[in-house]
């Protein structure tokens, strides 16, 4: 009998693990028919199936099955082999005629169920036509919401993906085994160097500044040695608002904020701005959702927390120079404006408090709150409510990569009852839960689309503002990728509005990541293309770019602890004249707090060997060729931004980096 021959060629991920030794079979499904079951053995048995392994095989049917729709894959452990886990990256198979199907897999089995896999090509819900296409779009959503459960950590934040360990969470999603063992090590031995030094147990103050550099000196990089040498300096204090962590609270001010009573007469380079309405010179940092917080005991003694204004401005030169720092929001005699024409401690001890301020402000809010929180309600929408078939989710989930599981993480050991940051930050515990909430109620839209922000905040024509440039490039070169994209799936803005899906997907974002807050301006559904463009290009961005800016550096300009102090130990001055060198040092956090600062700021600044850089996709979800070209030309974009940031760099006495495309992560990955 005369029978049709499928070419099957299957691809086993090279990643550690990825290996089966169990039997595979496979079923290919089509618009007229589908093949029996069959097992997939050849000359290359039993290692066909090896990580990084190519097998083809053949596949015969009575008659032609029509179009593929879908394939299904399951394996069968034999009697002497325990089930093992495998990871199939994608299945290509060539009908009788010539034409190729490339059915995208990207996950681990590890049972011995089946699995259905769709054809490549990206459909949305509304003409998915074929019912076998319909019903496993249907059962695999339905899996998806079983597998992915929101879960409320703290009441009055974003809500988090429901794991009460790592294992809890689907395989997809988990650490790798290199980054899973990377992370593990870099973790230990960062503290374990210092334990060996006495330094991480030690409640001692610190007795000078130079006995700092014992904890310093384990870890270091060429940024963090600039640091500790210029830390002092006005000139870098005001270049920090710019180009540090937290690139995100500094804005033109042209009007004085009524409780920050700053005069002529109190400084002459606010006298020489006489006109700073006109010329727009001057600049505010205001720290005002800090205000009230509650600080923790940290080795049984009261901690200080303050929420400082800042007021900057621009000299002849070019740079940004703090000219009055005032510690707290109330305006009252016993809480004086610090200027710099004050004594040498009254002025760095008022630095020095803004920048302790600055920690908090920076971890709690820019870092934990707009990148990793965010992330995850993101990803964890866009797994409950888009198939893998969906355009949408082909163009995000290299962007949800390892997120989940570091925000689990971040839950356990940084920010759990018994975490790092609840230990041995001032505003661990009661404190961070007030302060999450402040920012998420003062959180907007355009805050986090980096055009909308910048205009905002006055910064458009600011000099030497490397993540401003740097920033907008990158959204330009990100909205003209994500507008490629989606504009080969939504002709008009009636498919946009069809799609319940992508519905469902911006209705569970704005609900449990924005608690239904319509004051954020977060789109609770999408109506034109133009819309959803713009929201997807955010997404990126704030999972890639922004997670970079405010992450990267962090031991660069925290590894020197005097510079971004977790905490402080002594109240502010309530007037001038009363600082000195001991006051400082008794002032500064304990050497136990220094230390596990320093080494938990490695760790999340530490790169893993499997980084993935902004818009390089290892996985190919897309299998049309108008997508992959498309990404071929964001690549190539990037590559020339990526050149253009190292140019400028050379020529600068600090480089900024952290928005180099190549340092760029795709994903909250760390």
């Amino acid at each position: 009998m005369k029978t049709v021959d499928y070419k099957v060629t299957v691809y086993t991920g090279d990643l550690v693990g990825a290996t089966t030794l169990n039997n595979v079979y496979i079923k290919l499904v089509g618009t007229d028919g589908e093949s029996q079951r069959q097992w997939l053995i050849g000359l290359k048995w039993p290692v066909a199936f090896i990580g990084g392994e190519v097998s083809t095989f053949t596949v015969s049917c009575p008659t032609s099955l029509g179009k593929l729709v879908l394939i299904e894959l399951d394996k069968q452990r034999l009697p002497i082999i325990l089930q093992d886990p495998w990871f199939p990256a994608k299945v290509e198979v060539e009908s009788p005629g010539g034409d190729i199907y490339k059915f995208p897999i990207y996950r681990w089995i590890t049972d011995s169920e089946v699995h259905h896999f769709r054809e490549g090509k990206a459909l949305r819900v509304f003409e998915d036509s074929n019912h076998l296409g319909a019903y496993s779009r249907e059962k695999e959503l339905k899996q998806r919401s079983e597998d992915y459960c929101w879960d409320v950590y703290i009441k009055g934040i974003p809500h988090c993906i429901k794991a009460d360990n790592p294992l809890d969470l689907p395989t997809e999603v988990r650490f790798s085994f290199t980054k899973t063992t990377e992370f593990a090590f870099t973790a230990s031995t960062g503290l374990a160097e210092l334990n060996l030094k006495g330094l991480a147990a030690s409640q001692e103050s610190w007795s000078n500044i130079d006995e700092i550099k014992q904890v310093f000196w384990v870890k270091h990089t060429k940024m963090s040695d600039y640091v500790q040498k210029h830390w002092k300096e006005d000139a870098f204090f005001g270049y920090q608002f710019l180009n540090g962590v937290n690139p995100m609270l500094i804005r033109r001010c042209s009007v004085l904020p009524s409780n920050f009573p700053v005069t002529n007469d109190m400084s002459n380079d606010f006298s020489s701005s006489l006109k700073f309405q006109q010329n727009g010179n001057i600049f505010l940092c205001d720290y005002k959702r800090l205000d009230g917080v509650e600080t923790r005991l940290i080795n049984g003694k009261k901690q200080y927390l303050m929420a400082p204004l800042v007021l900057l401005h621009k000299t002849p030169n070019e740079k940004l120079m703090p000219i009055a720092i005032q510690l707290k929001q109330t305006p009252t005699d016993d809480n004086p404006i610090f200027l710099p024409t004050d004594s040498e401690y009254d002025w760095l001890t008022a630095k020095i408090f803004v920048r302790s301020a600055e920690f908090s402000e920076h971890q709690l809010n820019v870092h934990l709150l707009r990148t990793h929180l965010l992330a995850e309600v993101f990803a964890v929408s866009l797994l409950r409510n888009i198939p893998k078939v969906h355009p949408l989710y082909k163009l995000l989930i290299p962007h949800t990569r390892y997120s989940l599981q570091i925000n689990y993480l971040a839950r356990k050991l940084l920010i759990s009852k018994t975490g790092v940051f609840t230990a041995f930050a001032a505003s661990g515990g009661e404190g961070m839960i007030t302060i999450l909430r402040n920012s998420l109620s003062s959180m907007t839209y355009r805050s986090l689309c980096i055009p909308e922000d910048i205009a905002d905040r006055g910064l458009e024509t600011v000099p030497n503002f490397y993540y401003r440039d740097d920033g907008l490039r990158l959204w330009e070169i990100i909205h003209r990728f994500v507008r490629g994209i989606l504009q080969q799936y939504y002709k008009n803005d009636i498919e946009v509005q069809k799609d319940s899906e992508l519905q469902k997907w911006i209705g569970d974002i704005f609900e449990h990541g924005f608690l239904s807050k319509p004051g954020t301006g977060i789109p609770q559904r999408f109506t034109t293309v133009p819309e959803l463009v713009k929201f997807v290009t955010m997404v990126i961005f704030t999972g890639s770019c922004q997670h970079a800016a405010v992450n990267s550096g962090q031991f660069d300009y925290g590894g020197w602890m005097p510079n971004t102090p977790t905490s402080l130990q002594q109240p502010p001055p309530t007037k001038k004249g009363t600082t000195n060198e001991a006051m400082l040092l008794k002032t500064l956090p304990d050497v136990n707090t220094t230390a596990q600062g320093m080494a938990t700021l490695w760790l999340l600044s530490k790169q893993s060997s499997d980084f993935v850089p902004l818009g390089q996709y290892p996985e190919e979800h897309f299998t049309e060729e108008i997508p992959r070209q498309l990404i071929k030309d964001f690549q190539a974009e990037l590559k020339t931004l990526s050149s253009e940031i190292k140019d400028r760099n050379s020529i600068l006495d600090i480089p900024y980096t952290y928005m180099d495309p190549t340092e760029v992560e795709n994903s909250v990955a760390i």
